[in-house]
This record gives structure tokens, sequence and C-alpha cells, in this order.
């Protein structure tokens, strides 16, 4: 396997930084950022083809049709789930006519979602 990628934004040479600054006298170009791939942190990750947020942001942009099309969604996902409404005893402060708070306990709902299979 490689042990380097290059950045897949096209347009990530014309980036005026200078990690881009390359060649000698008068013949400097700015290059492509090279991307190290041993490093085990982006091998999983979108950052082994792009070298910073904005050469990905800035390839989403300009393909974001010819992304969006190589899997289309024609139709919403779901997923089944079990909404569960749990009762408990809770307090709050409320400000009295002694210029002080006072604790007042009341009865408060929590709501969790739980993987269920919507028997």
């Amino acid at each position: 396997m490689a042990t380097h990628n290059w950045c897949h934004n096209p347009d990530c040479h014309t980036i005026r930084t200078t990690s881009r600054v390359r060649g000698s006298g008068n013949n400097k170009v700015l290059r492509t950022v090279k991307i190290n791939t041993d490093n085990r942190y982006i091998q999983e990750s979108i950052f082994q083809y792009f070298c910073n947020n904005n050469c990905l942001f800035a390839f989403l942009n300009k393909f974001r049709n010819e992304v969006a099309n190589i899997r289309p969604v024609r139709e919403p996902s779901e997923t089944p789930i079990k909404v569960v409404k749990e009762k408990y005893e809770s307090s709050k402060y409320v400000w009295n006519d002694n210029d002080s708070y006072e604790r007042k306990p009341y009865t408060a709902t929590r709501t969790t979602i739980q993987a269920g299979d919507n028997d």
C-alpha cells in the first residue's frame, strides 16, 4: 500500500500557503499537498484524501451532484425504536418574597429513545 496520497481537491495547488511552495530560485510553484497515510489516526478517515477541511469542503461543493448521485436516496430510511417516558422526582429553585431562593420539589418526565422492533 502507498504511504501517501495527494490531496484530492483539484484546486489544492492554487491555495496560497507557504506549505505548498516548491522549487528553487525563480522556478517556484504551488504544489498539491502530499498526505502521509502512515498516520494511524487518518487511515480510516476522509482525511487520508484531503489535506484539511478547506480542501474537503471545496471538493464537496464542486462535485456535490456527482457525489450525491453515487448512491442516490429516493426514499427515507427508518429505524424501529421504543420511546420510554419515565417520571421522577426533581426540584427547582423559586424566588420567594424573602429575597431568597426556595427549593420546590416537582415530578419531572424524562423521555429516552431505545432500540426496538415496534412490537
